[in-house]
């Protein structure tokens, strides 16, 4: 699965592709496939994300997980409080990101 991810241009934060929208929850996430790169030259021509990039991810029943440690700290947010993170009631969150 490959996924589109950049930073939000007015607030800056992490958004993920939604096939219409940005989120910024990575499991509204949708497969972009061979379209990654026009999707996100669109995106950006239009201001409403910077430097969007695509990534390897995968869907199971957690919902979407990037492949890469750097994007999975992305989506989950601070890592030095797990109650400021964007899934602050899952206790074994840790286990997500690593």
């Amino acid at each position: 699965m490959i996924v589109l991810t950049g930073n939000d241009l007015k607030s800056g934060a992490v958004v993920w592709w939604t096939g219409a929208d940005w989120s910024v929850h990575v499991d509204h996430a949708v497969d972009v496939g061979d379209e990654a790169d026009s999707i996100a030259a669109r995106e950006e021509a239009a201001r409403r994300v910077n430097a969007p990039y695509a990534i390897e991810a995968a869907r199971d029943e957690r919902g979407v997980r990037p492949a890469h440690i750097k994007d999975r700290i992305r989506a989950l947010g601070p890592t030095v409080r797990p109650d400021l993170t964007l899934k602050p009631a899952e206790p074994d969150i840790g286990n997500w990101v690593i």
